[in-house]
């Protein structure tokens, strides 16, 4: 029995991190897992620019209430799930990740959780489990699913490459070029058909 494990931000969804680099017009903001392969140091690195500029939480779901899924993604999704089971694998906190998952019709999500004060200031985060995509995709083959699974970052290449199928969807070109043996798609037709092939 197959299942696909999706990424979110950048195949699903906007990237968060840079609409509110560009809501809240701090530049630094605008990194991700695109180019910071460590995402403990990335996170803490971002909450520690939050902490400077004195933003927290709220500005930050003000900013994602604007959001709107990628334009294809919730037919991509629901033409998918029509065919399989599909889990979306994100490095994102619920907190930012609800209101995006409402507008794609509730697919199941597998992410992370902010420790929060009650002043909204973001103290920290607590990560699902280490390599939480890498596990996860782990996790289900022992219970006897091949994954499928497909991403845009540094941090989709553990399960990509651990499943039966994987592929890269609009991905930066470095990512691209380093791992040519990895099947890279621009449309979400595209990856549509490519994951169908091998169902």
């Amino acid at each position: 029995m197959n299942i696909v494990c999706l990424d979110m931000e950048g195949v699903l969804v906007p990237e968060i991190w840079i609409a509110f680099s560009e809501a809240s017009g701090i530049p630094e903001l605008r990194r991700t897992t695109r180019d910071e392969p460590d995402y403990n140091k990335l996170m803490n690195w971002r909450l520690a620019i939050l902490k400077e500029h004195g933003l927290g939480l709220k500005e930050i779901q003000d900013t994602i209430a604007t959001i709107d899924p990628l334009e294809g993604a919730k037919e991509f999704l629901d033409a998918l799930r029509s065919e399989t089971q599909v889990l979306i694998l994100s490095d994102t906190f619920d907190q930012f990740a609800m209101p995006l998952m409402k507008k794609l019709g509730w697919p199941t999500l597998f992410c992370n959780t902010l420790e929060v004060a009650d002043s909204g200031e973001i103290t920290g985060f607590k990560m699902r489990i280490e390599k939480s995509k890498l596990s996860t995709v782990k996790a289900l083959q022992s219970i006897g699913f091949e994954t499928i699974a497909a991403g845009d970052s540094y941090n989709d290449l553990d399960m990509i490459q651990a499943s039966k199928a994987g592929f890269l969807f609009r991905s930066t070109e470095k990512i691209k070029a380093d791992h040519p043996e990895l099947p890279a798609y621009e449309s979400f037709d595209d990856l549509l058909k490519a994951i169908k092939a091998v169902l």
